[in-house]
């Protein structure tokens, strides 16, 4: 039997806000995806991967975790032994979650009890996540557990609130001339350091205040309008989320974005966000207009991953 395919994650929208208990839209990305395998060469990565999940197995020989969700970390550490690795080609520190793509590879082969993602109750998905959140807390220090639940469901996911989440269907793609695009920003970016600053800046009131009061709503805004496909309102409070990025949260974006970050809404021929913690890694861009904005963005690497 083949193994599955995990794919990395994007984060629509969210990023930050989540913390503090803005919505969240994730979706998966199947252009990067990793499996287990077993070794069939001494090549340098498989061997590297290979005493990764060495280490991996122990931390998690160690962690207790509910009945239903336990895994059988005997047979992990058997196949490891026997040239057990993860083969990814998901980049690391890209805020595309590839911690989360091996935690979701390793739960689905390893837990006692099989679960079927088609049909995980609303309930189950809150305990799947935080059981998710115990096992890449290894990479993270502190992890919410949402990387590994959208890499195993392979599902889009409206996160409502800290409490809450739920499956959710995303328009249809259509071959308009809109798109959401990545944008390589050519260095990557390390989340620790990021959350560091976010939660420096969140010690000041007005931070805060900004944060309550614009970008979390001009975030769920962007949420709600996208997924009835109602374009107008969706740009409209894009361009704010945009804006407020750009004024505050300067350090997570990378020197080589900020630019072609003001150009998009100095022109309105594109909006630009986060993806992920920023500091690094892919920024996400928004268009009404694929050609014209990536005429703009010459001598950026760029993937498209949406089309409206």
């Amino acid at each position: 039997m083949t193994n599955p395919l995990f794919y990395a994650k994007i984060i629509l929208f969210g990023e930050y806000g989540m913390i503090e208990d803005s919505q969240g839209l994730v979706v998966p990305y199947s252009f990067y995806k990793g499996t287990l395998k077993f070794s069939d060469s001494d090549s340098e990565f498989e061997k590297k991967s290979n005493e990764h999940l060495q280490k991996y197995a122990d931390f998690l020989e160690n962690l207790s975790l509910p009945e239903q969700f336990r895994l059988d970390v005997n047979r992990l550490k058997e196949d490891i032994s026997n040239g057990l690795f993860f083969d990814s080609n998901i980049p690391q520190g890209y805020g595309v979650g590839s911690s989360g793509a091996l935690v979701a590879a390793i739960f689905e082969k390893y837990s006692f009890t099989k679960h079927d993602p088609e049909s995980i109750s609303k309930e189950n998905l809150k305990n799947i996540k935080a059981v998710f959140g115990e096992m890449e807390s290894y990479f993270h220090g502190k992890s919410s557990g949402m990387d590994p639940l959208i890499c195993y469901m392979n599902l889009p996911i409206l996160i409502e609130n800290k409490e809450n989440l739920d499956k959710v269907a995303i328009p249809k793609e259509e071959q308009g001339k809109g798109a959401i695009f990545l944008i390589d920003s050519g260095i990557t970016g390390e989340t620790g350091p990021m959350i560091q600053i976010f939660f420096e800046k969140m010690k000041t009131e007005g931070f805060r205040k900004t944060l309550k009061e614009e970008f979390i709503r001009y975030n769920n805004a962007c949420i709600e309008s996208f997924l009835k496909k109602d374009m107008n309102p969706f740009f409209r409070n894009l361009k704010k989320l945009s804006h407020w990025a750009y004024e505050h949260f300067r350090p997570m974006i990378p020197e080589s974005i900020f630019n072609i970050w003001k150009k998009g809404l100095d022109s309105n021929a594109y909006y630009l966000k986060l993806c992920g913690s920023g500091g690094g890694g892919y920024i996400l861009g928004f268009t009404k207009d694929y050609e014209k904005a990536e005429k703009m963005l010459d001598g950026f690497q760029k993937e498209v991953i949406y089309r409206f």
